[in-house]
């Protein structure tokens, strides 16, 4: 299973249907929303594909619009099909149509069986009018890891010139592709679907959008299940902290399944003196790439945080045996390049984690090496924070979730998630008691809807039947297979979420 691209989109429309007058988010001019002309999708012509106009400005519905990437896999049994789901694969800047091409693999039969399953690229990303930079100007990124002042202060002057970049070359939509605008663009399809209520599974950042859409529109869902959550409410501290905790556990986690498991290439070693020693022979640069890069000591951490996904503990092993042992084994990444870069126009937009000096800087570092020694914080959390360094304040800031008018919606998440900590849905749960279900997974990895017969048992009785297990329920651990994971210490364009 896995989340798509994450290192993680019914029912039939009347074509030809005059444009329905529609309200508008509350304080907002209604406009009017069209219908899709779906076509075969050149990718997969058993998927159907459309575009839906939209404002990129909901308070200014009569000005510039963009178009919406939208797909359509129809149930497979249409007598007995329930409805619209619309998922969204996370990102920031994972592409929902794409999700759906895999829905078949990615959810239960019952569940294509039963529902019109309905991708869309979220605005600024792949299809839908994508936010792009100049390749000359990526290129030059500097560290996000700055020793000094003066890198720090290169980092900020880099970043002020990244996002003026991205604003030219991108349009308007790159100060409109925030989160919030997404929920309001998911209600939009769901108008021009003629669905009267519909379904949403999101996972990872698509779990914002879902606790977006539910906060704004929550009188029109019928069911929805946020998976691996994002907290929208933390600040920069408690952001970085949390992602930091999160790693350190995962790797405590690692090492104890290294020391249980008789066929991982470190059984019986001391894997915590092994992974000591590879820290300090990153920090005198004595490890490197097969390319012969540098190592640094935070490439190291960012593996962690990367085989956390899956979590693939083998291959894991492995890799950290190989480079114990000098043997220059291949890093699992992807060359290339590219000009999308979705991430500073919707996490900067989201997420109002702005540090202000080097002074401050300094403190949040120390707190992320103290809070997780071994994978000196979170390459994610860390990411994130210094991907937004010397931006204006974000549009749509953190804030408490609140949900009203919204049916008990399904909340679950893995114990041990590099990406999407457990404490953030707890978080989560906590600010939407009265409307949310909180399912614990009790193992390991990003993503939770078929990690076991439970978690599947409980995601698919509630998106077909309504039913929903007590509250607190958790599911077992289940020991993880050998798969692979994004072991690649470059930086994902995409987003990590």
């Amino acid at each position: 299973m896995r989340v798509f691209g994450a290192a993680l989109a019914s029912s039939a429309l009347v074509l030809g249907m005059s444009p329905l007058a529609s309200a508008a988010p509350e304080g907002q001019p209604e406009f009017p929303v069209g219908a899709i002309d779906w076509k075969p999708c050149a990718e997969m012509p058993t998927v159907d594909c459309g575009f839906l106009t939209l404002p990129i400005d909901y308070r200014k519905p009569n000005g510039e619009k963009f178009q919406l990437a939208v797909s359509r896999r129809k149930a497979n049994d249409q007598a007995n099909r329930i409805g619209a789901m619309v998922i969204n694969p996370g990102g920031p800047g994972g592409s929902g149509v794409d999700f759906s091409f895999g829905a078949d693999r990615y959810f239960s039969k019952e569940i294509v069986d039963k529902f019109d399953v309905i991708g869309f690229d979220p605005r600024g990303v792949a299809r839908s009018q994508p936010i792009k930079c100049s390749a000359d100007v990526l290129q030059r990124q500097p560290s996000e890891y700055p020793k000094t002042k003066d890198e720090f202060d290169k980092l900020v002057a880099f970043n002020k010139e990244l996002r003026a970049d991205c604003r030219k070359v991108s349009g308007a939509i790159f100060d409109h592709a925030s989160t919030f605008d997404v929920a309001n663009d998911i209600d939009s399809i769901r108008r021009a679907l003629g669905e009267k209520k519909i379904n949403y599974y999101g996972v990872s950042y698509g779990t914002i959008m879902g606790q977006h859409y539910a906060a704004q529109y929550g009188k029109n869902i019928r069911a929805m299940i946020i998976d691996s959550n994002m907290d929208h409410s933390l600040g920069t501290w408690k952001f970085l902290e949390t992602e930091a905790r999160g790693a350190q556990d995962m790797f405590n986690e690692w090492v104890k399944w290294n020391d249980r498991t008789p066929s991982s290439p470190l059984y019986g070693k001391d894997v915590r003196k092994i992974w000591k020693d590879l820290l300090a022979k990153a920090a005198r640069g004595e490890l490197t790439y097969p390319d012969g890069t540098k190592m640094t000591p935070e490439n190291l951490g960012s593996m962690v945080v990367g085989m956390g996904y899956g979590p693939a503990f083998k291959m894991f092993a492995q890799r950290v045996k190989d480079l114990s042992e000098g043997t220059q084994a291949p890093v699992a990444f992807a060359e290339g390049e590219t000009f999308e870069n979705p991430f500073a126009g919707i996490f900067c937009n989201d997420y109002n984690l702005r540090v202000s000096s080097w002074g401050e800087y300094q403190a949040l570092n120390a707190m992320e090496k103290r809070v997780a020694p071994d994978t000196l914080g979170s390459s994610i959390g860390h990411g994130a924070m210094m991907g937004c360094v010397g931006f204006p304040k974000a549009t749509n800031a953190q804030r408490p979730l609140k949900i009203k008018n919204a049916p008990k919606i399904l909340l679950t998440n893995a114990r041990y998630d590099t990406a999407t900590v457990y404490e953030w849905a707890v978080n989560a749960h906590k600010q939407t008691r009265d409307t949310t279900v909180f399912v614990t997974y009790e193992g390991w990895g990003h993503g939770v809807y078929d990690r076991s017969e439970c978690t599947l048992k409980i995601n698919n009785e509630y998106l077909v039947g309504l039913k929903l297990p007590r509250n607190g329920t958790t599911c077992a651990a289940v020991e993880p297979a050998d798969q692979p994971a994004v072991l690649s210490t470059k930086p994902k364009i995409a987003g990590p979420f």
